[in-house]
C-alpha cells in the first residue's frame, strides 16, 4: 500500500510534465501539411479555394480556413444572420462537398 501512494504522485507529477500541442502547434502542423501538398500539385491552394467560394457566400463574413490533411479537405467558416455556417471544399479538384 506504501508503494502505491508514493507511485501516484510521481505519475500525476509526470502526466502534468507532458507536453500537449497547442492549438497554435496544430494550427501550424495543417499549414506545413496543406503547403506541402499544395507544392506537390496534389491540392489547389488556399487562395485559389478562397477565390472560388467566397463569391458564392455573398452576405456572409469570412472566419478563416482549416484543413484537414488526410481527406484532403477545406473547411471555410462563415458567420450568416447569426449563424456558422461551415462549407467543406475538396482540396483536390475546388469542389464544394458539403455546406452546414
Amino acid at each position: 500500500m506504501l508503494k502505491q501512494i508514493t507511485f501516484l504522485p510521481l505519475v500525476a507529477l509526470v502526466i502534468a510534465i507532458l507536453p500537449v500541442p497547442s492549438a497554435e502547434a496544430e494550427r501550424r502542423n495543417e499549414q506545413n501539411d496543406a503547403r506541402a501538398l499544395m507544392m506537390s500539385g496534389k491540392i489547389k491552394s488556399i487562395r485559389s479555394i478562397e477565390n472560388n467560394i467566397l463569391p458564392k457566400m455573398a452576405g456572409s463574413q469570412y472566419l478563416g480556413p482549416e484543413f484537414d490533411s488526410t481527406a484532403q479537405v477545406y473547411r471555410l467558416k462563415f458567420i450568416r444572420d447569426g449563424r456558422v455556417v461551415f462549407v467543406d471544399v475538396d482540396g483536390r479538384t475546388g469542389a464544394i462537398i458539403n455546406q452546414r
